[in-house]
Protein backbone atom coordinates (compact mmCIF):
# COMPACT_ATOMS: atom_id res chain seq x y z
CA UNK A 1 0.00 0.00 0.00
CA UNK A 2 2.49 2.45 1.26
CA UNK A 3 5.05 1.41 -2.12
CA UNK A 4 1.65 2.05 -4.04
CA UNK A 5 0.95 5.48 -2.76
CA UNK A 6 4.58 6.76 -3.06
CA UNK A 7 4.39 5.76 -6.81
CA UNK A 8 1.09 7.55 -7.48
CA UNK A 9 2.65 10.85 -5.90
CA UNK A 10 5.86 10.41 -8.31
CA UNK A 11 3.01 9.97 -11.01
CA UNK A 12 1.25 13.29 -10.15
CA UNK A 13 4.73 15.30 -9.58
CA UNK A 14 5.69 14.19 -13.25
CA UNK A 15 2.22 15.06 -14.90
CA UNK A 16 2.84 18.11 -13.10
CA UNK A 17 5.69 18.99 -14.92
CA UNK A 18 4.96 18.38 -18.17
CA UNK A 19 2.33 20.52 -17.46
CA UNK A 20 4.15 23.23 -16.37
CA UNK A 21 6.38 22.94 -19.70
CA UNK A 22 3.42 22.82 -21.67
CA UNK A 23 2.11 26.16 -20.71
CA UNK A 24 6.05 27.46 -20.83
CA UNK A 25 5.91 26.07 -24.13
CA UNK A 26 2.44 28.01 -25.32
CA UNK A 27 3.49 31.14 -23.61
CA UNK A 28 6.70 31.13 -25.46
CA UNK A 29 5.42 30.51 -29.00
CA UNK A 30 2.31 32.97 -28.39
CA UNK A 31 4.91 35.77 -27.89
CA UNK A 32 7.38 34.85 -30.12
CA UNK A 33 4.15 35.21 -32.75
CA UNK A 34 3.37 38.48 -31.64
CA UNK A 35 6.84 39.27 -31.89
CA UNK A 36 7.00 38.17 -35.41
CA UNK A 37 3.72 39.57 -36.34
CA UNK A 38 4.52 42.93 -35.27
CA UNK A 39 8.38 43.12 -36.58
CA UNK A 40 6.79 42.01 -39.86
CA UNK A 41 4.68 44.52 -40.29
CA UNK A 42 7.05 47.09 -38.65
CA UNK A 43 9.43 46.10 -41.53
CA UNK A 44 6.51 46.28 -44.05
CA UNK A 45 5.77 49.94 -43.19
CA UNK A 46 9.28 51.00 -43.70
CA UNK A 47 9.88 48.68 -46.89
CA UNK A 48 6.73 48.32 -48.59
CA UNK A 49 4.73 52.01 -47.86
CA UNK A 50 1.70 50.44 -49.90
CA UNK A 51 1.11 47.97 -47.30
CA UNK A 52 -0.80 50.71 -44.77
CA UNK A 53 -3.61 52.67 -46.05
CA UNK A 54 -3.73 56.46 -46.31
CA UNK A 55 0.14 56.97 -46.80
CA UNK A 56 -0.95 59.40 -49.56
CA UNK A 57 -3.45 61.26 -47.38
CA UNK A 58 -0.92 63.92 -46.53
CA UNK A 59 -0.01 64.60 -49.47
CA UNK A 60 -3.41 65.39 -50.86
CA UNK A 61 -4.36 67.17 -48.12
CA UNK A 62 -0.89 69.58 -48.59
CA UNK A 63 -2.81 70.07 -52.82
CA UNK A 64 -6.11 70.71 -51.66
CA UNK A 65 -4.89 73.16 -48.92
CA UNK A 66 -2.82 74.73 -51.47
CA UNK A 67 -5.50 74.75 -54.07
CA UNK A 68 -7.86 76.69 -51.45
CA UNK A 69 -5.10 79.70 -51.31
CA UNK A 70 -7.76 82.37 -52.45
CA UNK A 71 -5.54 84.61 -55.29
CA UNK A 72 -9.27 86.88 -56.09
CA UNK A 73 -9.86 84.96 -59.37
CA UNK A 74 -6.52 86.61 -61.20
CA UNK A 75 -3.73 84.29 -59.74
CA UNK A 76 -2.99 80.87 -58.37
CA UNK A 77 -0.85 79.30 -55.92
CA UNK A 78 1.06 76.22 -56.69
CA UNK A 79 2.58 73.58 -53.86
CA UNK A 80 5.73 73.92 -55.17
CA UNK A 81 5.12 78.25 -55.38
CA UNK A 82 7.18 80.63 -52.93
CA UNK A 83 6.68 80.45 -49.08
CA UNK A 84 5.69 83.44 -47.89
CA UNK A 85 4.75 83.14 -43.74
CA UNK A 86 4.58 78.97 -44.00
CA UNK A 87 2.54 78.75 -47.10
CA UNK A 88 3.15 79.12 -50.86
CA UNK A 89 2.33 83.07 -52.06
CA UNK A 90 -0.45 83.78 -54.82
CA UNK A 91 1.47 83.64 -58.82
CA UNK A 92 -0.29 86.55 -60.00
CA UNK A 93 -1.80 86.97 -63.82
CA UNK A 94 -0.13 89.89 -65.81
CA UNK A 95 -1.08 93.99 -64.05
CA UNK A 96 -2.31 92.22 -61.30
CA UNK A 97 -0.31 92.08 -58.06
CA UNK A 98 -1.06 91.67 -53.80
CA UNK A 99 -0.99 88.86 -51.76
CA UNK A 100 -4.14 87.84 -52.95
CA UNK A 101 -3.71 89.42 -56.68
CA UNK A 102 -6.51 91.89 -56.05
CA UNK A 103 -4.34 95.03 -57.41
CA UNK A 104 -5.02 95.66 -60.99
CA UNK A 105 -2.19 98.12 -62.14
CA UNK A 106 -4.07 100.30 -64.91
CA UNK A 107 -0.76 101.52 -66.77
CA UNK A 108 0.69 97.90 -67.14
CA UNK A 109 0.82 96.68 -70.56
CA UNK A 110 -1.16 93.68 -72.32
CA UNK A 111 0.69 90.53 -72.50
CA UNK A 112 -0.22 89.30 -76.35
CA UNK A 113 3.81 87.97 -77.20
CA UNK A 114 3.54 85.08 -75.32
CA UNK A 115 1.53 81.07 -76.64
CA UNK A 116 0.93 80.16 -72.62
CA UNK A 117 -1.89 78.10 -73.43
CA UNK A 118 -3.50 79.20 -69.72
CA UNK A 119 -7.06 79.87 -71.80
CA UNK A 120 -7.63 75.79 -70.67
CA UNK A 121 -6.98 76.23 -66.51
CA UNK A 122 -10.71 76.91 -65.85
CA UNK A 123 -11.48 73.09 -67.58
CA UNK A 124 -8.81 71.56 -65.19
CA UNK A 125 -10.30 73.56 -62.44
CA UNK A 126 -13.36 71.32 -63.51
CA UNK A 127 -11.80 68.32 -63.36
CA UNK A 128 -9.67 68.69 -60.79
CA UNK A 129 -10.51 65.19 -59.08
CA UNK A 130 -10.45 63.21 -62.30
CA UNK A 131 -7.18 64.82 -63.41
CA UNK A 132 -4.83 64.35 -60.20
CA UNK A 133 -2.05 62.19 -60.07
CA UNK A 134 0.00 61.03 -56.73
CA UNK A 135 3.48 60.59 -57.58
CA UNK A 136 5.17 58.30 -55.07
CA UNK A 137 8.91 58.84 -53.73
CA UNK A 138 9.55 55.27 -55.32
CA UNK A 139 7.54 55.99 -58.63
CA UNK A 140 9.98 54.56 -61.50
CA UNK A 141 13.40 55.93 -60.39
CA UNK A 142 14.75 54.04 -62.90
CA UNK A 143 15.88 54.80 -66.72
CA UNK A 144 13.68 52.35 -67.89
CA UNK A 145 9.39 52.01 -68.24
CA UNK A 146 7.43 49.35 -69.39
CA UNK A 147 7.69 50.52 -72.75
CA UNK A 148 10.69 50.68 -75.48
CA UNK A 149 12.58 54.02 -76.31
CA UNK A 150 11.82 55.97 -73.50
CA UNK A 151 7.95 55.89 -73.62
CA UNK A 152 5.57 53.97 -71.93
CA UNK A 153 3.30 51.15 -72.93
CA UNK A 154 0.23 52.63 -71.47
CA UNK A 155 1.20 56.04 -72.60
CA UNK A 156 1.74 54.97 -76.29
CA UNK A 157 -1.31 53.09 -76.52
CA UNK A 158 -3.46 56.35 -75.44
CA UNK A 159 -1.62 58.36 -77.48
CA UNK A 160 -2.82 56.30 -80.48
CA UNK A 161 -6.78 56.00 -78.51
CA UNK A 162 -6.50 60.13 -78.84
CA UNK A 163 -6.09 59.99 -82.46
CA UNK A 164 -8.37 57.82 -83.05
CA UNK A 165 -11.29 59.43 -81.23
CA UNK A 166 -10.46 62.88 -82.45
CA UNK A 167 -9.67 62.54 -85.83
CA UNK A 168 -6.81 64.37 -86.57
CA UNK A 169 -4.10 61.84 -87.38
CA UNK A 170 -2.94 58.16 -88.73
CA UNK A 171 -1.45 56.63 -85.59
CA UNK A 172 -1.49 53.36 -86.18
CA UNK A 173 0.94 51.60 -87.65
CA UNK A 174 3.14 54.39 -86.41
CA UNK A 175 5.92 54.47 -84.52
CA UNK A 176 5.64 56.81 -81.83
CA UNK A 177 8.43 59.14 -79.89
CA UNK A 178 7.94 61.08 -76.76
CA UNK A 179 10.12 64.06 -76.41
CA UNK A 180 10.28 67.09 -73.71
CA UNK A 181 8.50 70.15 -75.62
CA UNK A 182 8.77 71.30 -79.30
CA UNK A 183 12.63 72.10 -79.42
CA UNK A 184 14.02 68.95 -78.45
CA UNK A 185 11.87 67.22 -80.68
CA UNK A 186 11.97 69.14 -83.97
CA UNK A 187 15.58 69.30 -84.18
CA UNK A 188 15.59 65.22 -83.52
CA UNK A 189 13.50 65.28 -86.69
CA UNK A 190 16.12 67.54 -88.28
CA UNK A 191 18.83 64.77 -87.29
CA UNK A 192 16.89 61.85 -89.04
CA UNK A 193 15.79 63.14 -92.13
CA UNK A 194 19.28 64.73 -92.83
CA UNK A 195 21.38 62.30 -95.32
CA UNK A 196 24.52 60.91 -92.82
CA UNK A 197 26.01 59.75 -96.07
CA UNK A 198 26.43 62.92 -98.40
CA UNK A 199 29.22 65.25 -99.31
CA UNK A 200 26.75 68.40 -98.67
CA UNK A 201 24.34 69.19 -95.55
CA UNK A 202 20.54 68.99 -96.01
CA UNK A 203 18.56 72.32 -96.68
CA UNK A 204 15.91 73.16 -94.00
CA UNK A 205 13.11 75.52 -95.54
CA UNK A 206 9.61 76.82 -94.51
CA UNK A 207 7.29 78.95 -95.94
CA UNK A 208 7.18 82.75 -94.66
CA UNK A 209 5.33 83.49 -92.04
CA UNK A 210 6.71 80.31 -89.86
CA UNK A 211 7.84 79.31 -86.39
CA UNK A 212 11.02 81.45 -85.81
CA UNK A 213 12.90 78.51 -83.81
CA UNK A 214 12.94 76.58 -86.95
CA UNK A 215 15.53 78.50 -88.23
CA UNK A 216 17.06 79.28 -84.75
CA UNK A 217 17.82 75.90 -84.26
CA UNK A 218 19.04 74.67 -87.15
CA UNK A 219 21.92 77.81 -86.96
CA UNK A 220 22.10 77.15 -83.14
CA UNK A 221 23.50 73.21 -84.24
CA UNK A 222 25.50 74.63 -86.49
CA UNK A 223 25.60 70.90 -87.82
CA UNK A 224 27.35 69.48 -90.80
CA UNK A 225 23.94 67.51 -91.29
CA UNK A 226 21.52 70.45 -91.96
CA UNK A 227 21.82 73.89 -92.80
CA UNK A 228 19.04 76.54 -92.59
CA UNK A 229 18.27 77.49 -96.28
CA UNK A 230 15.42 80.10 -95.87
CA UNK A 231 12.52 80.51 -97.79
CA UNK A 232 10.13 77.19 -99.52
CA UNK A 233 8.66 79.47 -102.40
CA UNK A 234 13.17 80.38 -103.11
CA UNK A 235 13.59 76.74 -104.24
CA UNK A 236 10.21 76.14 -105.72
CA UNK A 237 11.55 77.10 -109.81
CA UNK A 238 14.35 74.70 -109.23
CA UNK A 239 12.44 71.67 -108.35
CA UNK A 240 11.61 71.12 -111.87
CA UNK A 241 15.25 71.89 -113.57
CA UNK A 242 17.72 71.24 -110.83
CA UNK A 243 19.80 68.62 -110.52
CA UNK A 244 18.52 68.68 -106.91
CA UNK A 245 15.21 67.44 -108.38
CA UNK A 246 14.00 63.70 -108.80
CA UNK A 247 11.76 62.27 -111.35
CA UNK A 248 8.78 63.19 -109.64
CA UNK A 249 9.39 67.04 -109.44
CA UNK A 250 10.34 65.95 -105.35
CA UNK A 251 13.10 68.03 -104.08
CA UNK A 252 16.20 65.70 -102.77
CA UNK A 253 18.33 66.73 -100.20
CA UNK A 254 15.67 69.00 -98.69
CA UNK A 255 13.88 69.39 -95.35
CA UNK A 256 10.89 71.67 -95.23
CA UNK A 257 8.55 72.56 -92.38
CA UNK A 258 4.95 72.57 -92.59
CA UNK A 259 3.22 74.13 -89.75
CA UNK A 260 -0.85 73.67 -90.13
CA UNK A 261 -2.42 74.70 -88.84
CA UNK A 262 0.46 77.85 -89.61
CA UNK A 263 1.84 79.59 -86.72
CA UNK A 264 1.20 82.68 -86.69
CA UNK A 265 -1.69 82.91 -88.97
CA UNK A 266 -3.88 80.27 -88.33
CA UNK A 267 -4.23 78.65 -92.08
CA UNK A 268 -4.19 74.99 -92.95
CA UNK A 269 -1.11 74.67 -95.23
CA UNK A 270 0.37 71.83 -97.47
CA UNK A 271 3.70 70.95 -98.59
CA UNK A 272 5.24 72.99 -101.66
CA UNK A 273 8.22 71.06 -102.35
CA UNK A 274 6.52 67.55 -102.36
CA UNK A 275 8.85 64.51 -101.39
CA UNK A 276 8.70 62.44 -97.89
CA UNK A 277 11.42 64.87 -96.16
CA UNK A 278 8.91 67.06 -94.82
CA UNK A 279 8.12 67.03 -90.94
CA UNK A 280 4.08 68.19 -90.23
CA UNK A 281 4.16 70.22 -87.35
CA UNK A 282 0.44 69.77 -86.06
CA UNK A 283 1.09 71.52 -82.61
CA UNK A 284 -2.38 73.81 -83.43
CA UNK A 285 -4.28 70.60 -85.54
CA UNK A 286 -6.99 70.17 -82.07
CA UNK A 287 -11.00 70.46 -82.77
CA UNK A 288 -10.82 73.99 -80.68
CA UNK A 289 -8.15 75.63 -82.82
CA UNK A 290 -9.21 74.59 -86.49
CA UNK A 291 -11.65 72.42 -87.88
CA UNK A 292 -10.33 68.49 -88.81
CA UNK A 293 -11.45 68.29 -92.22
CA UNK A 294 -9.40 64.60 -92.01
CA UNK A 295 -7.02 62.49 -90.41
CA UNK A 296 -3.44 63.49 -91.38
CA UNK A 297 -1.55 60.86 -92.75
CA UNK A 298 2.47 61.80 -93.72
CA UNK A 299 5.34 60.22 -93.18
CA UNK A 300 6.23 62.80 -90.51
CA UNK A 301 4.01 64.20 -88.20
CA UNK A 302 4.25 66.73 -84.62
CA UNK A 303 1.77 66.70 -81.81
CA UNK A 304 2.11 68.83 -78.49
CA UNK A 305 0.75 68.41 -74.98
CA UNK A 306 0.65 72.57 -74.87
CA UNK A 307 -1.94 72.94 -77.48
CA UNK A 308 -3.84 69.95 -76.80
CA UNK A 309 -4.36 69.93 -73.03
CA UNK A 310 -2.50 73.39 -72.31
CA UNK A 311 0.13 71.57 -70.44
CA UNK A 312 3.18 72.68 -71.52
CA UNK A 313 6.93 70.67 -72.24
CA UNK A 314 6.00 67.61 -73.71
CA UNK A 315 5.43 66.43 -77.80
CA UNK A 316 5.21 63.46 -79.56
CA UNK A 317 5.87 62.52 -83.32
CA UNK A 318 4.30 59.72 -85.42
CA UNK A 319 6.80 58.44 -87.92
CA UNK A 320 5.69 55.80 -90.78
CA UNK A 321 9.64 54.71 -91.48
CA UNK A 322 11.31 52.42 -89.45
CA UNK A 323 14.93 54.25 -90.14
CA UNK A 324 13.42 57.97 -89.62
CA UNK A 325 12.47 56.62 -86.28
CA UNK A 326 15.54 55.13 -85.48
CA UNK A 327 17.71 57.91 -86.36
CA UNK A 328 15.52 60.13 -83.99
CA UNK A 329 15.51 57.97 -80.99
CA UNK A 330 19.41 57.73 -81.80
CA UNK A 331 19.43 61.62 -81.23
CA UNK A 332 16.69 61.24 -78.39
CA UNK A 333 19.52 58.88 -76.36
CA UNK A 334 22.20 61.53 -76.45
CA UNK A 335 19.99 63.83 -75.96
CA UNK A 336 18.08 63.42 -72.70
CA UNK A 337 17.72 59.96 -72.17
CA UNK A 338 14.08 60.08 -72.92
CA UNK A 339 11.43 61.95 -70.85
CA UNK A 340 10.65 62.14 -67.33
CA UNK A 341 8.74 59.13 -66.18
CA UNK A 342 6.89 61.77 -63.90
CA UNK A 343 6.01 63.86 -67.14
CA UNK A 344 4.84 61.10 -69.11
CA UNK A 345 2.36 59.55 -66.23
CA UNK A 346 0.61 63.16 -65.88
CA UNK A 347 0.18 62.95 -69.21
CA UNK A 348 -1.25 59.61 -69.07
CA UNK A 349 -3.35 60.88 -66.53
CA UNK A 350 -4.73 63.68 -68.31
CA UNK A 351 -4.80 61.74 -71.88
CA UNK A 352 -7.52 59.25 -70.11
CA UNK A 353 -9.40 61.83 -68.62
CA UNK A 354 -9.45 63.81 -72.53
CA UNK A 355 -10.63 60.41 -73.33
CA UNK A 356 -13.24 59.61 -70.95
CA UNK A 357 -15.08 63.05 -71.76
CA UNK A 358 -14.44 63.24 -75.60
CA UNK A 359 -17.55 64.08 -77.64
CA UNK A 360 -19.92 64.67 -74.43
CA UNK A 361 -21.41 68.46 -73.70
CA UNK A 362 -18.23 70.51 -72.58
CA UNK A 363 -15.80 68.00 -73.20
CA UNK A 364 -12.53 69.85 -73.84
CA UNK A 365 -12.66 70.34 -77.18
CA UNK A 366 -16.00 71.82 -77.11
CA UNK A 367 -14.87 73.94 -74.39
CA UNK A 368 -11.78 75.11 -76.06
CA UNK A 369 -13.38 75.80 -78.84
CA UNK A 370 -16.41 77.79 -77.53
CA UNK A 371 -13.22 79.89 -75.32
CA UNK A 372 -11.13 80.65 -78.79
CA UNK A 373 -14.72 81.21 -80.94
CA UNK A 374 -15.77 83.99 -78.49
CA UNK A 375 -12.00 85.60 -78.12
CA UNK A 376 -11.87 85.37 -82.10
CA UNK A 377 -14.81 87.28 -82.44
CA UNK A 378 -14.76 89.82 -79.56
CA UNK A 379 -11.35 91.12 -81.10
CA UNK A 380 -12.37 90.96 -84.32
CA UNK A 381 -15.38 93.54 -84.01
CA UNK A 382 -13.12 95.55 -82.10
CA UNK A 383 -10.88 95.72 -84.72
CA UNK A 384 -13.54 96.07 -87.49
CA UNK A 385 -14.65 99.17 -86.08
CA UNK A 386 -11.08 101.18 -87.83
CA UNK A 387 -9.53 100.87 -91.38
CA UNK A 388 -6.22 101.40 -90.28
CA UNK A 389 -5.73 97.22 -89.04
CA UNK A 390 -6.84 94.44 -90.17
CA UNK A 391 -7.03 90.56 -89.24
CA UNK A 392 -6.35 87.51 -91.11
CA UNK A 393 -8.78 86.15 -93.13
CA UNK A 394 -9.78 82.10 -92.21
CA UNK A 395 -12.72 80.52 -94.02
CA UNK A 396 -15.32 78.34 -92.00
CA UNK A 397 -14.93 74.81 -92.39
CA UNK A 398 -16.57 71.26 -92.12
CA UNK A 399 -15.03 69.50 -89.14
CA UNK A 400 -15.24 65.57 -88.62
CA UNK A 401 -15.16 66.27 -84.99
CA UNK A 402 -18.03 68.36 -84.28
CA UNK A 403 -19.96 66.80 -87.81
CA UNK A 404 -20.72 70.73 -88.72
CA UNK A 405 -19.00 73.65 -90.58
CA UNK A 406 -17.54 75.45 -87.78
CA UNK A 407 -16.22 79.19 -87.56
CA UNK A 408 -12.65 80.32 -87.23
CA UNK A 409 -11.04 80.29 -83.57
CA UNK A 410 -7.51 80.72 -84.01
CA UNK A 411 -4.22 80.50 -81.07
CA UNK A 412 -3.55 84.03 -82.79
CA UNK A 413 -4.64 86.97 -84.70
CA UNK A 414 -2.26 87.91 -87.53
CA UNK A 415 -2.95 91.94 -87.07
CA UNK A 416 -1.84 94.10 -89.49
CA UNK A 417 -1.29 97.68 -89.89
CA UNK A 418 -2.79 98.87 -93.10
CA UNK A 419 -1.52 102.75 -92.73
CA UNK A 420 1.96 103.34 -95.04
CA UNK A 421 3.20 105.36 -92.18
CA UNK A 422 2.97 102.38 -89.43
CA UNK A 423 5.85 100.89 -90.78
CA UNK A 424 6.52 99.32 -87.43
CA UNK A 425 3.02 97.97 -86.34
CA UNK A 426 4.95 96.70 -82.78
CA UNK A 427 6.00 100.15 -82.13
CA UNK A 428 2.38 101.49 -82.87
CA UNK A 429 0.62 98.70 -80.45
CA UNK A 430 3.21 98.92 -77.85
CA UNK A 431 2.97 102.88 -77.60
CA UNK A 432 -1.04 101.86 -77.14
CA UNK A 433 -0.28 99.62 -73.92
CA UNK A 434 0.06 95.99 -76.10
CA UNK A 435 2.97 94.21 -76.37
CA UNK A 436 2.69 91.49 -79.59
CA UNK A 437 5.72 89.76 -81.47
CA UNK A 438 6.52 91.41 -84.71
CA UNK A 439 6.67 90.00 -88.11
CA UNK A 440 9.90 90.21 -88.92
CA UNK A 441 10.54 87.24 -85.98
CA UNK A 442 8.67 85.13 -88.49
CA UNK A 443 10.77 86.62 -92.22
CA UNK A 444 7.12 88.58 -92.47
CA UNK A 445 7.01 92.01 -92.99
CA UNK A 446 6.93 94.37 -90.10
CA UNK A 447 3.65 95.88 -90.76
CA UNK A 448 2.37 92.47 -89.15
CA UNK A 449 2.25 91.49 -85.83
CA UNK A 450 1.03 88.41 -84.03
CA UNK A 451 -1.20 88.66 -80.81
CA UNK A 452 -1.77 85.72 -78.29
CA UNK A 453 -5.06 84.96 -77.85
CA UNK A 454 -4.19 81.38 -75.43
CA UNK A 455 -3.17 82.75 -72.66
CA UNK A 456 -5.82 83.60 -69.37
CA UNK A 457 -8.42 85.63 -69.70
CA UNK A 458 -7.02 88.61 -67.74
CA UNK A 459 -4.59 88.67 -70.82
CA UNK A 460 -8.02 88.56 -72.99
CA UNK A 461 -9.38 91.25 -71.59
CA UNK A 462 -6.49 93.13 -71.47
CA UNK A 463 -6.05 93.33 -74.77
CA UNK A 464 -8.96 93.92 -75.88
CA UNK A 465 -9.55 97.11 -73.93
CA UNK A 466 -6.43 98.11 -74.86
CA UNK A 467 -7.47 97.86 -78.95
CA UNK A 468 -10.66 99.03 -77.72
CA UNK A 469 -8.58 102.40 -77.25
CA UNK A 470 -6.49 102.35 -79.87
CA UNK A 471 -9.02 102.05 -82.22
CA UNK A 472 -11.01 104.62 -80.66
CA UNK A 473 -8.30 107.02 -80.12
CA UNK A 474 -7.89 106.57 -84.09
CA UNK A 475 -11.50 106.95 -84.96
CA UNK A 476 -11.44 110.76 -83.26
CA UNK A 477 -8.45 111.78 -84.93
CA UNK A 478 -9.57 110.80 -88.28
CA UNK A 479 -13.22 112.77 -87.29
CA UNK A 480 -11.34 116.09 -86.36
Amino acid sequence: MGARAGGGGLELRFGSINLLLLLIFFITSLFLNVYFIFFFFSYSSVFSPWSVPGWSRSAAEEAEAVAAISCSGHGRAFVDGVMIDGRPSCECNTCYHGSDCSLHSVDCPADADSGNPLFLEPYWYRHAKGSAVVVAGWHRMGYVTTGENFISVELERHIRMLHRNVGNAVADDRFIIFGAGSTQLLYALVHALSPHNSSSPASVVASIPYYPVYRMQVDLFDSKLAEWRGVTSNWVNESSSSSSSSSDGSMNNFIEFVTSPNNPDGLLKHSILGGSSVIYDYAYYWPHFTAIPAASDHNVMIFSSSKLSGHAGSRWALIKDEQVYKKAIEYMKLNTMGVSRDTQLRMLKIIKVILAENGRKGDIFSFGYQTMRERWTKLNKVVSKSRRFSLQTIPSQYCNYFKTIRGPSPAYAWLKCERDEDQECDVVLKNAGINGREGSLFEADDRYVRLSLVQTQDDFDQLVQKMDALVSDHQSISSV
